[in-house]
């Protein structure tokens, strides 16, 4: 399960529980869910990467260069150079002329500041993936460490704390 928002960006779901519950181990940022996620299912069954809510805000608070990280990221200059290539629409070289110049010009998401730690992290996964053993129990311990989450408790918590009515 892919849970890639900018840190302190995005309000907290529950799609990315939804998979847990099912098994899917989870890659993401520290943002909305993912940060409970992660104290419930433990840091070691989850795969974050990136900037953190704080760590965002500094960089935009020191005039957050994009530019500057994808020269110097050999990965994402490469794959950006390849999509302002025409590689993924030879019909229209200029389809994603936009989208290029916004992450070197703006970047507001911190895609390019956190791109080389969510492509190491995948590779980490890759090989993960080829260890089932392994893979399996952070599965099983992603699905058990769901049980926090429950609808029960999450009632039953809200009926003592916030309704009081219990």
């Amino acid at each position: 399960s892919e849970q890639i928002s900018t840190a302190g960006m995005e309000a907290s779901g529950t799609g990315n529980m939804k998979f847990a519950l099912n098994g899917a181990l989870t890659i993401g940022t520290l943002d909305g869910a993912n940060v409970e996620m992660r104290d419930h299912v433990g840091a070691e069954n989850i795969m974050i990467f990136g900037l953190t809510a704080a760590e965002v805000a500094q960089a935009r608070a020191d005039g957050h260069n994009p530019r500057q990280i994808i020269e110097n990221s050999r990965e994402l200059s490469q794959a950006l150079q390849a999509i302002s290539g025409g590689v993924f629409s030879p019909d229209d070289r200029d389809r994603y002329k936009a989208l290029i110049s916004g992450l070197y010009e703006h970047d507001w998401f911190m895609v390019a500041a956190d791109f080389d730690s969510y492509a190491a992290t995948q590779r980490e996964i890759d090989t993960l993936w080829t260890k089932k053993s392994e893979w399996d129990a952070m599965a099983i311990r992603n699905v058990a460490g769901m049980g926090w989450f429950s609808s029960d408790r999450t009632i039953r918590q809200y009926a003592s704390e916030i309704w009081g009515v219990l």
